[in-house]
């Protein structure tokens, strides 16, 4: 839990406080002092009486009891620091900007142990260390600057990364942003991201905390926790947007399945976020923007006009919001007539609304009071107004300022002319309103956040029915490797996984008799070598019983053969499902198109276990092959029901079984009415 003495202390203790500004130790000071922290403020210096006009303590022995220490002095002397403060003063807070610990080896990595488990056994909280502080509306407990502008009602910034933080505060603050909070965690010794998010989560209460969170994460280190609190506060109302950094991952390129080979560390993260309803970022400019559109109201839906007096940027918009299937609808009919009256001739009213270089604040009025209240499929309004120089445009602003507070639907407004419009800006942004400086960045942001989705969880009655007592009884007593196809085919039945008919040979006789049972044509594949195909380990449409025999003995001889499999030959279009056990993530579901297009089309998409159905739909729905499945150009389409429920049956065997380590499900043959998986892999790790 995140101490009442981390994020309101009564006192505060600069340990390695300094007269020198340009040291942590010194800006820190400052900005306590000029951001009004009206506390009790202590330092320790041991070459000074007084810091900044400060008393100063020679030693944290000389220290009364104090709430929140920060402490800017070598790593080295930070342990035994700590544990005054920890045992002789009550501190029960700590910020540790220091850097020097696990950073930097293993001699670092004992310090920060030390740290830890001082902090730990009084019951307190550290931050850090070899981070810039915290920043609350009670003080600025940061040695960076600039400050924002404090409200409580704004953004939360959660950060991994001191110097990341502090370039995206700065460039934050120059679209209006503002900051209810700021937690740096640095090496997140103690305390990291997820813990921080929890606490957010726990005193959460909508309308009156910071309703927008922003997260820059470069280690999950707990996914369930950070899953579990960002989907809590997304449900009370609260939105999300975050970075993942550090996604890159070589070893997926030796998996030995399908799956493993596409499922990466970072297929996991994706899918967390999505499953959360979390906006990925993945770069400083795109969260911020994408913070920026979280701070106004969500559109009901996704029709924009965009209102402009300048042609090329609403084409540009029009463009990014058109290949991110958001609408510039058609504006007509009388009321665009009337509005279109009222304007300078050559104006359009169409959409976008171009009214002209030569346009006047009142005339942004009218556009305004009609995108409000005549044009009802307009669910929100893009203005772009900048300005060559020649003249002030405080009245425009205005304008874009009073129906941005009265409106329901939100109006983003675009200022590009940073320069030319720096002082019309600053009163604009001085009121509480948010500039976004490219039109471009604004479109890819909104669209991110409409297409970003909230699932709602399915009651426990809800989610598939599988044979849990079978499951474990196979899994409880297999060895770690791939199993054998006739325990795949009891797991696939036990989850109720629709499969084909097959029969195992380890003879030309067993062949023969397998063949007799299941009919011609038949499919056979060699059993052993994971990938068949590349061994020649496949012969299909085997029509006669002579056939069956010099396939039998030809793939018996495969390097690797234990056995063939025969099967009916169906036919039908080729799906795909797969599952990866990633760490603490627990199992990533991939579905796409099957058979080899699996790795050349590389079609896939993701989600994390356990799955609700309205998860698989959309895993279905996303896929680039989706017209394919739903019936192009004559064919006929699969029965995407059925297989977004097999979909969640796969997450269930995988809950059911976290020693599932991969799975492929490739290919399944689907139709119109069936789907059943034709070939299937699983391997464990117990």
């Amino acid at each position: 839990m995140i101490p009442q003495q981390l994020l309101m202390p009564a006192s505060i203790v600069i340990v390695g406080g300094s007269d020198d500004i340009r040291k942590p130790g010194g800006k820190i000071i400052k900005n306590l002092i000029d951001h009004g922290f009206n506390g009790r403020l202590h330092i320790v210096n041991p070459k000074a009486d007084s810091i900044q006009g400060i008393p100063a303590c020679r030693t944290v022995n000389d220290l009364p009891p104090v709430d929140l220490a920060i402490l800017a002095i070598p790593a080295i002397a930070c342990p035994a620091a700590v544990d005054i403060l920890a045992k002789q003063k009550q501190t029960k807070a700590f910020i540790v900007l220091s850097a020097g610990f696990h950073e930097e080896g293993p001699a670092g990595a004992a310090l920060e142990a030390k740290l830890v488990e001082t902090v730990n056994d009084a019951g307190a909280c550290l931050i850090g260390p070899n981070c810039i502080g915290v920043l609350t509306t009670h003080y600025a407990g940061i040695f960076t600057t600039p400050v924002p502008v404090l409200d409580p009602c704004s953004i939360d910034f959660i950060t991994g990364s001191g110097a990341t933080a502090v370039f995206i505060i700065d460039a934050a603050i120059q679209y209006g942003l503002r900051f209810a909070g700021i937690y740096s965690v640095g090496n997140s010794a103690q305390t990291g991201v997820e813990d921080i998010l929890e606490h957010l989560d726990i005193t959460y209460r909508h309308g009156q905390s910071a309703p927008v969170k922003m997260l820059y994460i470069e280690h999950i280190g707990n996914p369930q926790k950070l899953l579990k609190h960002a989907d809590s506060l997304i449900r009370k109302g609260a939105r999300i947007a975050a970075i993942k950094a550090g996604s890159s991952e070589a070893g997926s390129r030796a998996a030995s399945s399908h799956t493993g080979a596409i499922a990466t560390p970072d297929t996991a993260v994706d899918a967390l976020f999505r499953k959360a309803g979390i906006v990925r970022c993945h770069s400083r400019s795109e969260l911020i923007a994408v913070a920026a559109v979280l701070m106004h109201p969500l559109p009901k839906g996704r029709n924009i006009a965009i209102v402009t007096h300048a042609g090329g940027p609403a084409v540009m918009l029009t463009d990014t919001l058109a290949h991110n299937n958001i609408n510039v609808p058609p504006i007509t009919g009388p009321k665009a007539c009337e509005l279109l009256a009222k304007l300078h001739p050559g104006s359009s009213v169409a959409n976008p609304i171009d009214f002209l270089a030569t346009g006047t604040a009142a005339q942004l009025n009218h556009i305004l009071d009609a995108c409000r209240n005549d044009f009802e499929s307009i669910d929100a309004t893009v203005v772009i107004f900048g300005n060559p120089g020649l003249v002030r445009v405080f009245d425009v602003y205005d304008i874009i300022h009073h129906h941005a507070l009265h409106d329901p639907k939100p109006i983003y407004a675009v200022m590009p002319t940073v320069v030319n419009s720096r002082d019309e800006i600053d009163d604009f942004v001085s009121k509480g309103n948010i500039t976004f400086p490219d039109e471009v960045l604004l479109g890819n942001a909104l669209a991110k956040v409409i297409h970003t989705k909230n699932f709602p969880s399915d009651p426990p009655e809800s989610q598939p029915h599988i044979d849990i007592v079978t499951v474990r009884a196979l899994i409880d007593c297999a060895a770690t490797g791939y199993l054998p196809p006739e325990q795949v085919q009891i797991l696939l039945d036990a989850a109720g996984i629709p499969r084909v008919p097959e029969s195992l040979a380890a003879t030309p006789d067993d062949a023969t008799n397998a063949a007799a049972q299941l009919g011609f044509p038949l499919v056979m594949k060699v059993v052993g070598p994971v990938h068949k195909t590349d061994v020649g380990g496949v012969a299909l449409n085997i029509t006669d019983l002579p056939a069956v025999n010099r396939e039998f003995n030809r793939m018996i001889r495969i390097p690797g053969a234990t056995a063939v499999l025969l099967q009916p030959m169906l036919g039908g279009q080729q799906l795909f499902i797969g599952a990866k056990r990633e760490g603490l993530f627990g199992h990533t579901l991939l579905c796409g198109l099957g058979g080899i297009f699996i790795e050349a089309l590389n079609d896939v998409s993701a989600g994390l276990a356990p799955l609700s159905l309205d998860e698989a739909n959309d895993m279905i729905l996303r896929l680039r092959g989706y017209k394919i499945l739903n019936g192009l150009r004559g064919q006929k389409p699969v029965n995407i029901p059925l297989f977004a429920r097999i979909i969640t049956r796969v997450a269930a065997l995988c809950m059911a079984a976290p020693e599932i380590t991969e799975l492929d499900l490739n290919p399944l043959l689907a139709d119109a009415g069936k789907i059943v998986a034709v070939d299937a892999r699983i391997r464990i790790e117990n």
